[in-house]
């Protein structure tokens, strides 16, 4: 695969402001760079990113509509109502629906917690929840990470004298729901300071509140916070601003002192010895949790994360990890079935986008279907199965395409939809299919420039293998948690030669181990390339060439070093 290399140099002026936050900070022009490109041009903004503070966090009353749910929920509590806490089945829901329950416990009894079945509900709000909710006497839903467009629902609800209060991080229609309250930093007339929380991150400011209208005092609902971390993580919401703070305790608390049941899960992932990072959420944690949801029914997860002892949530972890393995076997066998059914149809390898249907797919893995097929031939894919005498499906998205705004479009010929710029659900009538393909690939064909389709890889800064030294990587790991809007940076040295050692390892021999050396430093600097078995010859043939990488900690033998984990071997595109 040959990728393009971008790079934005720094103007005058940020060249200016990187050189004066060099001085004013004590560290490399490099990782000052780094901050110029997030955004953070001053010495006060640079200490508060580097050191993350609690008292950061925005007051959560500024969320529209919070001062009335804090009413009704201390109304509910005042009177004994029963209260049903709701929340859709995917990682930031079972999260948020864990969070609040753990939380509202401490008051009352009264309490019960739903996740819809993917299969016979679907997503957000259903009759049948509001149906249970009645038959077990529930005056108050709390819905999380769902319900900012189930006006209909909500209605229903309220004819059966059930009230709602709705906290979402999704994007609302024209029209709110008759709700007693709407929280959502995303509503027209909101002015929270920042719109980009998670489903969990909402059900946490829920909290916050409560406790703050309460006179609890803050250090009570902290050790929530490593629910929040793996909702952040999972959900793929930027990891900025009020989200960077509630990621960067949540992750301390994962490392200290977890929730028995996030230590059930960390255990079968065989991350109890290590450091917990965003990326070990991404690809371990958040999966087998989400598997639950994806195979058999939501409500385990929270049922995990609600364990009282370690041994409920050891086996519960082991259920789970069963669904992953099993979750893993399906999404394997469609996503083969996804491609060869593209390559057979000439056809579709012309068009800008991917619209696939199968009825007898299965509903839990056709999002992750549809992100290998948007990463395999670099364009929009939207996979589809049948479900409920519905066509429903997940939508995936190529940088620089809102894939919500896309679908959004075709709205008139949908019957639901809801979601991201980059990920998105939707369902329609089979009549209706036709037409959708042929809309989607219009807004497709119309917005999406032929670079987009060329992969692409985003080089932060230059840097020489000297700079490479143990106060840099310090000063470097200060800048995590990474995720979207602060991904972990990747550099470029240029010119570079083999030490002479350079070889191909692992299974097959398709991934080249490097040791590599550059005109500021004489002795071998190590690096990995995943898959990147075609570069040997370039990188053996005694010429220079060029690397962008990341900076990787690796511990082998009780041993920890900085790897350089290479992206990409190049000659002359960048230097």
């Amino acid at each position: 695969m040959i990728y393009k290399w971008n790079y934005e140099a720094l103007t005058t002026q940020q060249k200016e402001q990187r050189d004066e936050l060099a001085k004013k900070l004590g560290i490399s022009p490099v990782l000052c760079q780094l901050l110029i490109q997030r955004g953070i041009s001053s010495a006060e903004e640079a200490r508060k990113f580097f050191h993350p503070s609690l008292r950061d966090l925005h007051d959560p009353f500024l969320l529209p509509d919070m001062d009335k749910a804090i009413k009704r929920i201390e109304k509910a509590l005042g009177q004994k109502q029963r209260i049903l806490i709701y929340g859709d089945y995917d990682v930031d829901g079972t999260t948020a629906v864990a969070l609040v329950y753990k939380f509202l416990r401490k008051f009352t009894t009264n309490l019960d917690y739903y996740i819809p079945d993917r299969y016979d509900e679907g997503y957000g709000i259903s009759e049948q929840g509001i149906d249970y909710a009645e038959e077990t006497g529930v005056k108050l839903i709390i819905a999380l990470d769902c319900g900012i467009k189930a006006n209909e629902k909500i209605d229903y609800a309220k004819s059966k004298g059930i009230d709602f209060i709705i906290g979402d991080h999704h994007m609302p229609d024209d029209v709110l729901p008759d709700a007693v309250a709407v929280i959502d930093a995303k509503r027209l007339d909101s002015t929270y300071p920042y719109e980009h929380l998670s489903g969990c991150g909402v059900g946490f400011k829920l909290v916050q509140a409560l406790a703050q209208s309460n006179k609890i005092d803050f250090s009570e609902i902290t050790d929530l916070l490593d629910l929040v971390a793996v909702s952040v993580a999972s959900d793929i919401v930027p990891i900025t601003g009020e989200n960077r703070v509630l990621t960067y305790f949540g992750l301390k608390q994962i490392n200290s002192n977890p929730s028995l049941g996030l230590k059930g899960i960390i255990d079968i992932c065989g991350l109890t010895y290590k450091n917990i990072t965003v990326n070990d959420i991404i690809f371990k944690i958040g999966p087998r949790i989400n598997a639950s949801g994806r195979m058999m029914k939501g409500k385990e997860a929270v049922d995990l994360l609600l364990s009282s002892t370690i041994e409920d949530a050891r086996e519960k972890s082991m259920n789970i990890d069963h669904y992953n393995d099993d979750r893993r076997e399906l999404d394997k066998r469609i996503t083969e079935e996804a491609i060869q059914f593209i390559d057979e149809n000439v056809d579709m390898k012309e068009k800008k986008s991917i619209v696939i249907y199968n009825e007898t797919w299965h509903k839990g893995v056709i999002g992750i279907v549809a992100s290998r097929l948007t990463e395999k031939y670099l364009r929009p894919a939207v996979v589809l199965t049948k479900s409920q005498g519905l066509i429903t499906g997940s939508a995936r998205s190529v940088m620089g395409f809102d894939v919500y705004k896309a679908i959004e479009a075709c709205k008139d010929i949908l019957e639901n939809f809801g979601g991201h710029t980059y990920a998105a659900g939707l369902s329609l009538k089979e009549e209706n299919l036709k037409e959708f393909k042929s809309r989607f690939e219009a807004l497709s064909l119309e917005m999406i420039a032929p670079e987009m389709m060329r992969p692409q890889i985003r080089v932060d800064a230059e840097l020489s293998f000297k700079e490479i030294n143990q106060k840099f990587t310090e000063d470097l790991a200060a800048f995590a948690p990474f995720g979207p809007e602060n991904l972990n940076p990747i550099f470029v040295t240029c010119n570079v030669m083999d030490y002479g050692t350079s070889k191909l390892v692992g299974k097959d021999n398709v991934h080249l181990k490097l040791e590599m050396i550059d005109d500021t430093l004489s002795t071998p600097v190590n690096g990995i390339a995943f898959r990147q078995q075609d570069s040997s010859d370039k990188v053996k043939s005694g010429k220079p060439f060029d690397i962008c990488y990341t900076l990787e900690e690796n511990t082998h033998n009780g041993k920890t070093n900085i790897q350089l984990y290479v992206k990409d071997i190049d000659t002359g595109q960048f230097c």
